[in-house]
């Protein structure tokens, strides 16, 4: 597969998440978003575990916990309170930053050049998104902002450390989102059982919404995100996250009979242009950088690091 056709399979992921809102409003109980977030992990880590037929071994197992909590267990808590402090359009915009995160940590960790119009390109991305979704009555809370960018840094460290470390020889990406989504639904649990107390009971709706987002938005999703991350760089991939918000504003104006001003339109057509941007200007990845063995592949970052010194 080229790497267009991989750049827009990944992007599916991003798209899919952009109906969370949507569901969440129109299917699932109230004001239980903790559940939510372990109905959508787990269930899928289990799924996606068992079909590919493989458990963690040896390093793996602690480091799968490691993955897990930064991509999931710490991300969707977090930002699920930023989201409740704060307008939905401000969470976004926090949310929406994450390529910044991982285009300095894919610098320091991957050793993934930071090229100022990559940097531009995500800038871009996230005003966009801002567009689309701040309104004029946006208020701050000092908690919600911390925890937004607490959440997308979380998700941002995920990404890199899952292309640093890579997989064990023969596991595919199957495997890896499932023990990552199990670990991070298990590090969820006793936070939603402490914050929401017994889970609620469960219409014909809420199983109809649940099922979606266990096996569409969340276990698809994220099998498609992790293939993603082995076989592009970790920039590269980060940048097609303002489709998730723009996805959320195109659902909604469908779905949910919601409004699209003028200006919305325009940030639009500015996230998606700088979307489209960053995948041009993302380098595609080498060798080194594609997802091999953990061992192959720590030996080739660490090379790579060590020529950049040397060139320095």
């Amino acid at each position: 597969m080229n790497r267009f056709a991989t750049v827009a399979v990944t992007a599916l992921a991003p798209v899919s998440w952009g109906s969370t809102y949507a569901v969440t409003t129109e299917l699932l109980p109230p004001d239980r978003p903790l559940f939510t977030a372990v109905m959508r992990a787990l269930p899928a880590g289990l799924l996606l575990t068992a079909l590919s037929r493989r458990l963690p071994s040896g390093q793996w197992w602690w480091k799968s916990a490691v993955l897990g909590t930064l991509n999931i267990g710490a991300f969707f808590p977090l930002l699920f309170l930023s989201a409740y402090r704060l307008p939905g359009g401000v969470a976004a915009v926090l949310g929406s930053a994450g390529p910044l995160f991982v285009v300095g940590l894919a610098a320091l960790v991957l050793g993934e050049r930071a090229r100022l119009r990559t940097v531009l390109a995500a800038v871009a991305g996230a005003f966009g998104v801002s567009m689309v979704v701040l309104t004029a009555e946006a208020r701050l809370d000092l908690v919600g902002i911390v925890a937004g960018v607490v959440s997308s840094a979380s998700m941002a460290a995920g990404t890199v450390m899952t292309k640093r470390w890579g997989r064990p020889d023969g596991v595919g990406p199957l495997a890896v989102a499932g023990w990552q989504l199990t670990a991070g639904g298990l590090v969820i649990i006793p936070v939603a059982a402490l914050a929401e107390g017994a889970p609620p009971a469960l219409d014909g709706n809420a199983l109809l919404g649940y099922g979606y987002m266990m096996l569409i938005n969340t276990g698809i999703a994220y099998w498609l995100w992790f293939r993603g991350i082995g076989r592009l760089t970790a920039t590269s991939v980060t940048l097609l996250g303002p489709l998730s918000p723009l996805s959320a504003a195109v659902i909604g104006w469908a779905a949910l009979g919601q409004t699209l001003s003028p200006v919305q339109l325009v940030g639009m057509a500015i996230a998606f242009g700088a979307t489209v941007a960053g995948q041009l200007f993302a380098a595609a990845p080498t060798p080194a950088q594609s997802f091999s063995s953990t061992e192959k592949n720590n030996r080739n970052i660490s090379m790579d690091l060590t020529d950049g010194s040397m060139r320095r």
